[in-house]
């Protein structure tokens, strides 16, 4: 791993947010020799005996394992994850039914948050010309000058100047209520009705309890858990529901009831005592879906990550979203040979039709997960999908495909997803009127003759069954 940094060019960039795209933005700056000053609200995760925030497992692809290749790490963290292949559908009868992500030898990985965020706060670390300052609090920054007020940890106001913001500090991002003050910026905030809680799948005998190379999922229609290995050989399950079905669950018998009736094949993976603890542990937590636009003000602030974009987990973009982040950053800065007056709002007029794009999709796939994998008319289509793209590798690509296992613009990927879709619909009604049509003409051509019926033999027949049925 190279940690070495272009010259100084004495320009100072403020990295609000210590998190996963916040640890990650850091080296890409200082790899380009700016002074890179991180600021994180929290403690350092590296220290922390209780690590606060989500623990949602993450799902790496390609746009994200992309951008860690760019500093150097991307082999070093696909061996901290776990290759999941496929999707392992749990029946409610017990079946289990594998769906593959893609071609043979396609992957994601399964990746702790915490493990991935202290590595990149490490890399980031080691060069030279960064710093990172934990327990500071954005107060209030001024998109005209750079100058910054930070809550210290000693209680005291901090300030700070910098000639470019970079706010990648989540989806209640305080970098982005300074957008909301000026004029021409859209913002959005949904909270969908469900909500998830985490459970734990211990191992069994020293290993895994399930086959761990798969995202286990077990649908449910308007409700579904998810189960992805770690590498202590537990699983992290998540359940998502609407709030007003967690709500009636308040004693341990109807917790046992309902597992019983949805979840009949987790009881003893998890464990009755393991399931009352997990789940009575604290209450459901909320979803969030955030878009706004523009990503940028002036020359002197940019947001990156969940605090552009954040996306329901559902399409397990959100981490490889805010990497690409970065990525393409990297990118118009080599274009615009960084000039932030031209790269800030070329990033923006790249980056929000993606980012809006990617967030409607992983609210799409949240209805595919929990209910469209249990149709057959699915996984006919999902076949189908696939053939063609064995056949016809550049005209159809899956869009499960183009999302993850390329870096296809997001909403091009759909606009290309909406083409596909309309051309195999068309096709299969055309083949289906063609097959009905030519039977009809195969019948009437060879079939055995009918005797002849008279009008008034067929009307006195239908009286008669009429008159049976009384």
């Amino acid at each position: 791993m190279d940690h070495s940094a272009k010259q100084n060019n004495n320009k100072r960039v403020a990295i609000v947010g210590g998190g996963l795209v916040g640890a990650l933005n850091a080296s890409f700056f200082a790899k380009r020799g700016f002074d890179v000053s991180v600021f994180e609200s929290r403690e350092d995760i590296r220290c922390a005996k209780v690590i606060k925030g989500r623990s949602i497992n993450l799902a790496l692809s390609h746009r994200g394992r992309q951008a860690l290749k760019h500093i150097g790490i991307e082999e070093k963290i696909v061996h901290m994850g776990i290759p999941m292949f496929a999707r392992m559908i749990h029946s409610l009868n017990g079946k289990h039914s594998p769906i593959p992500y893609g071609k043979k030898g396609q992957y994601i990985l399964s990746v702790d948050r915490a493990n991935l965020n202290k590595e990149l706060l490490s890399v980031a670390e080691a060069y030279p010309n960064t710093k990172l300052n934990f327990n500071h609090k954005l107060l209030d920054w001024s998109p005209e000058t750079g100058a910054m007020t930070f809550h210290g940890p000693d209680g005291t106001e901090k300030e700070f100047h910098a000639d470019l913001i970079v706010g990648c500090d989540g989806a209640f991002s305080a970098t982005r209520k300074q957008f909301l003050r000026r004029s021409r910026v859209n913002y959005s905030q949904t909270y969908i009705p469900h909500g998830y809680l985490e459970l734990t799948v211990p191992p069994r005998n020293g290993d895994f309890a399930m086959k761990p190379n798969f995202l286990h999922i077990w649908p449910r229609n308007t409700f579904m858990m998810i189960a992805l290995p770690n590498l202590d050989k537990t699983f992290t399950c998540t359940l998502f529901m609407p709030f007003e079905e967690f709500e009636k669950i308040t004693t341990g018998d109807e917790l046992l009831g309902f597992f019983q009736k949805n979840f009949p094949d987790s009881i003893p993976l998890i464990g009755v005592d393991g399931l009352m603890r997990d789940f009575f542990r604290m209450p459901a937590q909320a979803l969030v879906w955030v878009t706004c636009s523009s990503y940028h003000v002036l020359d002197r602030c940019v947001l990156m990550g969940d605090a552009a974009h954040a996306m329901v987990p559902f399409y397990g973009q959100g981490l490889n979203a805010g990497f690409e982040d970065c990525l393409v950053f990297n990118e118009i800065m080599d274009q615009f040979k960084e000039d932030f007056a031209a790269v800030l709002p070329e990033y923006t007029r790249v980056r929000v039709p993606d980012g809006h794009a990617m967030a409607e999709l992983a609210m799409y796939n949240y209805i595919e997960m929990r209910a469209h994998v249990n149709s057959r008319y699915f996984l006919f289509r999902k076949f189908l999908d696939n053939t063609l793209h064995f056949i016809m590798p550049k005209t159809i690509i899956p869009l499960y495909t183009m999302i993850t296992f390329t870096r296809t613009r997001y909403h091009e990927a759909v606009i290309q997803w909406q083409w596909q879709n309309k051309v195999i619909t068309r096709g299969l009604w055309i083949l289906g009127t063609m097959s009905v049509v030519g039977a009809a003409y195969l019948m009437l051509k060879y079939g055995p003759e009918k005797p002849h019926i008279t009008a008034e033999q067929l009307w006195n027949r239908v009286l008669a069954l009429t008159w049976l049925q009384k």
